[in-house]
């Protein structure tokens, strides 16, 4: 087992996925995440002018804004960003932690009971939002300051925070049009896409329904989104569903199959032999299903398996080669 096979072995248990993001997009993220928590400080001082750092001695900002942020300007198109997950988590989740704290004060178990029955109440209630745990179990262990505000606390400071900071996503996320806020607003124009009977097959909105539920598990994408993701995939897709013409030793050619069936192979030796059935092709496996095991076939099995050529990215992705490159 190689060095190289460990890391990627390693990348893979940590879940650490693989970047496609533009450095333009990640400064817009960090842009629109200050402005964010800045329009949390400024909104609340707006609404509470005389008591700006503290009312009733309690900080008007809860630290779950934070993970807000994140979620709002980083991932504003995810499922677990939309209004109602960030209005529904926040809320949902301070009043069980403020009614979990009245009923069971200084119980060393009371901070996990919060948090718990908030993701239960929000996974029931269609909100799940991450950043809402933190506020459950800030309305636990925030102290006496905290305590005295009892249901209070979901209008100041949550209330507060929640619409200033979704109101400075809103208005910032407005200034790009493949990130507008909410994501029912985002309109991406696609290519005419190929009509049905010019495809092998045609996936169904009920097919993503029937596989999400076979996966079993939060995915953190809008049902639209991931539609019109397929979309531009099987379009891109169209471009080009021959074989490669030639196997060139030194090259990568890809499978094209999705998920676990993904394959790469670069031909480590391809020695042109006027007899086919002598014509073989010795290959590695250097990414997807069987990584980094070597094997060998004949040249016209190896064109059958493979859809096309691809090449490596900076980024670590893998790119279909075309006509231009």
């Amino acid at each position: 087992m190689t060095i190289k096979h460990l890391l990627h072995e390693a990348r893979l248990l940590l879940g650490i996925e693989r970047n496609t993001t533009r450095n333009g997009e990640k400064i817009i993220s960090a842009v629109g995440a200050f402005f964010g928590i800045l329009a949390v400080y400024w909104g609340t001082r707006w609404c509470f002018p005389d008591g700006f750092m503290h009312t009733a001695g309690t900080l008007i900002m809860v630290t779950s804004m934070g993970a807000t942020a994140v979620l709002l300007f980083a991932v504003p198109q995810g499922a677990l960003s939309q209004p109602w997950a960030v209005i529904g988590g926040h809320l949902l989740s301070a009043f069980v932690g403020v009614s979990i704290q009245q009923l069971f004060p200084d119980q060393t178990w009371t901070p996990a009971l919060a948090v718990g029955l908030a993701v239960g109440v929000m996974h029931y209630l269609r909100c799940m939002h991450p950043p809402g745990g933190a506020t459950a179990l800030a309305a636990v262990i925030g102290g006496a300051e905290i305590y005295r505000l009892e249901y209070f606390y979901l209008v100041m400071p949550i209330l507060i925070n929640v619409v200033s900071i979704m109101l400075m996503a809103i208005a910032f996320n407005a200034f790009f049009p493949w990130r507008r806020y909410p994501a029912h607003l985002t309109r991406r124009k696609l290519a005419k896409p190929a009509v049905a009977s010019e495809r092998q097959f045609e996936l169904t909105q009920e097919d993503f329904s029937a596989a999400m539920e076979q996966l079993n598990s939060y995915v953190d994408i809008t049902s639209e989104n991931l539609t019109q993701l397929l979309e531009l995939a099987k379009q891109h897709a169209e471009k080009n569903i021959t074989h490669p013409e030639h196997i060139i030793a030194g090259h990568f050619y890809s499978n094209g199959k999705l998920g676990n069936l993904w394959s790469v192979r670069q031909v480590v030796d391809a020695a042109d032999n006027q007899n086919a059935s002598k014509d073989q092709v010795i290959y590695k496996i250097v990414a997807g299903a069987g990584g980094y095991a070597t094997g060998i076939c004949l040249r016209a099995e190896f064109r059958q398996w493979s859809r096309y050529e691809v090449k490596q990215q900076p980024n670590g992705h893998w790119k279909k080669v075309t006509d231009e490159d």
